[in-house]
């Protein structure tokens, strides 16, 4: 029986999957069956990661608002402040505000103040 010589389709796609487990340690930078596997395993990895980096990084700045909030006023704390923030009609994200409460602190302390007023204002006139 004549040989046959195979065409170059299967090498290409081999290639491409060694290419991507090229950074895999051990066999599954190696094996061709094994590397599909963790490319499979990484990149539902990768997925379900994207969406918990989005829920830590949120975590993250409610953390830092909180505690500049409670440096300034010491009965006051995020929840209140990002209530006092809604009902001012203050539509800052949580994000920005985490820079703030980082980076110019003084800027955090004005809004808080400003809340804060208001407040006061308002239970003040609700006694009269």
């Amino acid at each position: 029986m004549t040989r046959v010589k195979r065409g170059y389709i299967a090498r290409r796609r081999r290639n491409k999957i060694r290419l991507f487990g090229s950074s895999f340690r051990g066999a599954h930078s190696r094996l061709t069956r094994t590397i599909a596997q963790q490319k499979i395993r990484a990149l539902v990895s990768s997925h379900r990661d994207r969406d918990r980096q989005k829920r830590d990084f949120r975590r993250l700045w409610i953390t830092r608002i909180n505690a500049a909030i409670r440096e300034r006023g010491v009965y006051y704390n995020y929840s209140k402040f990002i209530h006092d923030l809604y009902n001012r009609q203050l539509l800052l994200n949580r994000k920005i505000l985490a820079q703030i409460a980082i980076f110019n602190p003084n800027c955090i302390s004005i809004i808080y103040n400003e809340i804060i007023k208001k407040e006061n204002c308002k239970k003040y006139l609700e006694m009269i």
